[in-house]
């Protein structure tokens, strides 16, 4: 038996691109940054931030890819499950590349409206902005400060 399952609870490091594939799927791009927590070399505990490309596709009548791309936006606190995808090309320069991603199946928004996305609009009902269930009630704990990310 096989699991290729990715959980991932985190912040944007930058607002979310969203493009069209010649064939006119849309299909959205962002970073996420995730924090845990363990031991330096000097026994000190210590806060450690690892960052992870996130791919969102349209999936059958779910319009995953647009609603990240409209609702997401640099410091969103969401989580995200999906598997992970490794693709390899040839760069401009003829050198081979590769890069490892997460290919999201389900986004959960996990902050109030007010503190993260834009109210919606005539075209997109308030249903719309959540792409899954989710709570959005509770305070969300700041483990990524939108502010300290580099990019």
């Amino acid at each position: 038996m096989n699991l290729n399952k990715v959980m991932l609870i985190g912040r944007l490091t930058r607002d979310p691109e969203m493009r069209y594939t010649p064939s006119g799927s849309p299909v959205t791009t962002f970073s996420l940054a995730t924090n845990r927590y363990g031991q330096g070399p000097d026994g000190e505990k210590k806060e450690y931030t690892d960052y992870h490309n996130v791919v969102v596709w349209n999936i059958g009548k779910r319009n995953l890819a647009e609603i990240a791309g409209q609702y997401l936006h640099k410091g969103s606190l969401v989580y995200i499950e999906g598997r992970l995808q490794t693709r390899s090309w040839e760069g401009q320069d003829g050198q081979k590349r590769k890069t490892t991603e997460v290919n999201a199946t389900e986004i959960q928004f996990l902050e109030p409206r007010s503190q993260s996305q834009p109210a919606p609009t005539a075209e997109q009902p308030a249903e719309a902005a959540v792409a899954t269930g989710g709570s959005r009630s509770e305070e969300p704990s700041r483990d990524v400060d939108p502010e300290d990310i580099p990019f």
